[in-house]
């Protein structure tokens, strides 16, 4: 696993107080609603987990950054959260019904990730990748995503990360627009919540802070204001183990 994808547990308390959550179409459409029991792998701070508890499933949450860890735990008692990777998945053969992939497919190595997850999976469970993906569409958006780089991790292609034969049928995908309120004096949090900071010289770090700065308070959809509705639309792709 990459330094940058073990990078967040440095800030896991600013990642989980400023990333947006999962809205629950997209869990909905994901896995369905009939509660079922859920791995939630790479869970981070428990994000994806809440969204999931939230509508009735039994979570498992598997993580391998401690720091991370200890924050799932503390939004989430009473839920199993495990050490472990998406490659090496601490659960017994066929023990889930669904395994769900918030934000982290892409630090996963497809090769290795995909058996587990069809070991861990029952006869016919689902698995589903999903991210939250800032909708440039919105002119403010886009002036953000020109400073720190878009987070299009998959939305001009169906499935970018490699084939999931023989282990799973064809991805299906979904699209699903929601809203976060952001204060617009945080919008400079949420930068640093991600890896690209995070793993960045102090030079970069400033350019970003003062650049995004810069943003807030002098872009009429941000001056003055003291919080914004950021745009979202949450890619998930959905596939039915074999």
């Amino acid at each position: 696993m990459s330094t940058a994808a073990l990078s967040f547990g440095s800030a896991a308390r600013l990642y989980d107080s400023i990333r947006p959550t999962y809205p629950v179409r997209a869990v909905t459409w994901a896995i369905g609603a009939e509660p079922v029991r859920v791995l939630d792998l790479g869970a981070g701070t428990g994000l994806l987990a809440g969204a999931l508890r939230a509508v009735g499933h039994a979570v498992i949450a598997v993580e391998p950054d401690e720091q991370m860890r200890a924050v799932a735990a503390e939004r989430h008692p009473g839920t199993r959260v495990l050490a472990g990777s998406a490659e090496d998945i601490p659960l017994p053969d066929e023990s889930v019904d669904a395994v769900v992939v918030g934000q982290a497919y892409h630090w996963f190595t497809p090769q290795d990730a995909l058996p587990q997850i069809h070991r861990v999976l029952r006869k016919n469970g689902v698995f589903a990748a999903m991210w939250n993906i800032r909708d440039d569409r919105t002119p403010w958006v886009a002036a953000l995503s020109g400073i720190v780089g878009n987070e299009g991790y998959g939305l001009e292609s169906a499935w970018q990360y490699g084939p999931v034969t023989p282990w799973f049928t064809e991805p299906e995908r979904s699209s699903i627009e929601h809203t976060v309120t952001v204060p617009t004096d945080r919008l400079v949090d949420l930068v640093r919540s991600r890896s690209s900071y995070l793993t960045a010289d102090a030079a970069e770090q400033a350019r970003l802070d003062r650049e995004i700065g810069e943003l807030a308070a002098t872009d009429p959809a941000l001056a003055g204001r003291d919080s914004v509705e950021m745009p979202y639309r949450t890619c998930v792709y959905r596939m039915r183990r074999v």
